[in-house]
């Protein structure tokens, strides 16, 4: 057996994740989903298969801040993916970290939403 590449070991949590957690119209899922250059972020009810909500470092209000896809900017994002939440009337979610662990920009964005109201 060969070593696996990260990108192959992200995919297999990312299914282990997904077999325990789905999102309704009532209490979407959180999407989370990272690269190098962007963060992305999306409310999913799964139950019908739609995007309720979504925000990314490519919307037009992240960008009117000025702000990179670092950590401050994981904050930024956190915030504005809330205020698009309560926008579609979504105040409870299941949150899906895709994978990536626990930890800085995730982690930012998570602890952004949970202020400004939204219920993880």
């Amino acid at each position: 057996m060969s070593v696996m590449d990260k990108k192959t070991l992200r995919a297999r949590r990312h299914a282990r994740i997904r077999k325990r957690i789905s999102g309704t119209a009532e209490c979407p899922r959180f999407c989370v989903s990272l690269t190098d250059s962007n963060i992305y972020c999306q409310f999913i009810d799964d139950v019908n298969g739609k995007t309720l909500a979504s925000v990314s470092t490519l919307s037009a209000a992240f960008k009117a801040e000025n702000a990179k896809p670092n950590m401050a900017g994981a904050t930024l994002l956190g915030k504005l993916a809330a205020e698009a939440a309560k926008a579609v009337n979504i105040s409870e979610v299941v949150f899906d970290r895709s994978g990536f662990k626990f930890h800085g920009r995730v982690k930012a964005i998570a602890e952004a939403a949970r202020e400004l109201g939204l219920k993880f």
